[in-house]
């Protein structure tokens, strides 16, 4: 449907369909918050995390673009979008249910990539179902909501190993057991994960194609070639202000995974004098990553409900800067306490940042894109993340003992860092349509 024929939705309209994005979220702060102390349970090294963690990137690079570009051309009584969230999501419940209960590394690691596959084959049609539902003025209100659902899901995962201790559920471990509260947070990932899928599959109705015969017949010609050369027709056509945006991503992207990598062992050995997995108070230490994250998401949640305001007054670049200058300066702060609550308060500064790596890019490509690549688009844009990550994880552990000195803490600050960078890049976006842009230049 044209943009200009979209309607107004309300605001439950807009709600229920971005409500799967909750468990989806809820799975990926699952890992965030607990994967790094899992594989050292596990008996992997501090430098080894990274390789560890390249199954994330990986399935994103190679997912999520394609199931955009298969998703585009799909049309089924379910809908475009709805059997690919859904599928992934029942995946994911399966890998979030059996995760803390294997005895090996290997098979978490198998277990890892096959929840990101599933949460990457999930997410991707999120984003799209967005630009495909909502006209230009409702889609910033459309992106802050889902990042509002991924502030509140990432928080309910972080809390709840704090939720768990609360309750009376152990945290014991002797260094090598995965403690129940671990276990307990993963179980209700799978109830959460599920029910929040399907209340948006059924609470969400997707536009058909304009001419359905014709969309069909098109279809019938396509084959999985087909699918790749669309896929680098977009790269080839990408909007200029998406090319520019990967600059920024580049930058970010490269730090972000060292936060989910090292902040949890970070807490434990600045905090709680705890660097490794036998040491007491390591549990402790670690669980309290979860606030931290919370601390970060809740910030998120509430810079949610502004940052459309935000975009629409100083415009989508100067947002995205100056957000990433005060998250880089939320990551460098932690390098002058040990105070756990001060952490906490850079930690506010950092979700400010978050925020920002959550919702501009896809506000400006779902302005720059054209309707009938919204799909191909949103899953390259979240490609464009892999690339970095794929780069960090394959690179940090060559220089974890020496640059870094073997600390967690100084891998935050080398994020810092890289959001001011960021902050410095994403200065250079015109976050005009080409064709708007070339018109400028030429008057």
């Amino acid at each position: 449907m044209k943009d200009s024929l979209k309607p107004q939705l309300s605001f439950w309209q807009i709600w229920n369909m971005c409500f799967g994005f909750f468990g989806i979220q809820y799975g990926f702060g699952l890992q965030q918050a607990n994967l790094s102390p899992i594989f050292r349970y596990h008996g992997a090294a501090e430098h080894e995390l990274p390789i560890l963690w390249l199954a994330g990137p990986v399935t994103g690079l190679l997912i999520q673009p394609l199931i955009g570009a298969i998703s585009d051309g799909t049309w089924t009584r379910f809908g475009r979008r709805k059997p690919f969230f859904l599928m992934g999501a029942l995946v994911g419940s399966l890998a979030v249910m059996f995760m803390p209960y294997v005895p090996e590394l290997w098979m978490v690691v198998g277990l890892f990539w096959i929840l990101d596959a599933a949460m990457n084959t999930a997410m991707e049609p999120y984003r799209a179902l967005v630009g495909d539902k909502l006209n230009h003025q409702q889609r910033p209100f459309g992106y802050a909501l889902q990042s509002f659902m991924i502030a509140a899901g990432q928080i309910l995962a972080g809390l709840m190993p704090l939720i768990m201790i609360a309750a009376g559920v152990s945290a014991e471990t002797d260094g090598k057991a995965i403690p129940e509260i671990v276990k307990y947070s993963f179980a209700i990932g799978v109830v959460v994960i599920l029910l929040s899928a399907l209340w948006s599959f059924a609470r969400t109705e997707e536009y058909p194609p304009e001419d359905l015969a014709a969309f069909h017949a098109k279809r019938e010609h396509k084959s999985l070639s087909h699918v790749f050369t669309e896929l680098w027709d977009a790269i080839r056509d990408m909007p200029k202000s998406l090319r520019a945006a990967w600059w920024v991503k580049l930058a970010t992207w490269f730090g972000l995974p060292m936060m989910w990598q090292y902040l949890a062992l970070s807490i434990a050995r600045h905090v709680y004098d705890a660097p490794t997995p036998d040491s007491p108070g390591f549990a402790e230490g670690t669980a309290q990553v979860g606030m931290a994250f919370t601390v970060m998401n809740v910030t998120t949640l509430i810079m949610a409900l502004f940052i459309a305001k935000v975009v629409t007054r100083i415009g989508d670049a100067k947002t995205y800067a100056l957000f990433l200058l005060i998250g880089g300066v939320g990551y460098l702060s932690m390098q002058l306490t040990t105070d756990l609550y001060t952490t906490f308060v850079c930690m506010a500064l950092v979700g400010i940042g978050w925020s920002a790596v959550i919702t501009v890019p896809f506000i400006i490509a779902a302005d720059v894109t054209p309707a009938a690549r919204v799909g191909v688009y949103m899953g390259l844009l979240n490609a464009m993340i892999c690339l970095p990550q794929i780069m960090e994880m394959l690179s940090v552990g060559y220089f974890y003992d020496s640059l870094l000195g073997s600390d967690p803490r100084n891998a935050l600050a080398l994020t810092g860092i890289l959001f001011v960078v960021g902050a410095g890049l994403a200065l250079r976006i015109n976050t005009k349509p080409d064709h708007l842009a070339n018109q400028e230049k030429q008057a």
